[in-house]
């Protein structure tokens, strides 16, 4: 696969998946033994940890839009770095009780492994503590 269309399945995954909720895509554009190393353990392999966390992000924040995003691939890597605006709608977040409605916007990267037409792998960086802050929890 050539970088460009590394570079698209992974844009569609998080047009369509992520910020779409069509979650059946990622039987699609996924490898069935993926990783998602940027989840708990007992959601990090395969197609329904993965469905899982992202039920939970878009539950979350049902609006999210990623902003300014900078899209770098080499190889097989695809990297997007960007800001998620969105309104939190989460009563907790990491056990941690949160108030609904706040406007919130998080810097985040997240880097995908792409074989033979599949996202094999997953990994993301946010600012979990930026958010917490902006939530309230944390001073």
């Amino acid at each position: 696969m050539s970088i460009e269309e590394n570079k698209a399945i992974v844009r569609r995954f998080i047009d369509e998946a992520l910020l779409g909720g069509n979650f059946d895509l990622v039987d699609e554009l996924f490898a069935p033994d993926c990783v998602n190393h940027a989840a708990v353990p007992e959601h990090r392999i395969g197609f329904q940890g993965l469905k899982h966390v992202l039920r939970g992000s878009l539950a979350a924040q049902p609006d999210q839009k990623w902003e300014s995003q900078i899209w770098v691939a080499e190889g097989d890597l695809v990297v997007v770095h960007a800001t998620r605006t969105a309104t939190w709608q989460a009563s907790s977040f990491r056990g941690i009780a949160t108030p609904t409605g706040r406007p919130v916007a998080v810097e985040l990267v997240h880097m995908f492994r792409v074989r033979d037409g599949k996202i094999a792998e997953h990994w993301a960086v946010r600012d979990d503590l930026g958010l917490m802050k902006q939530l309230g929890v944390i001073g």
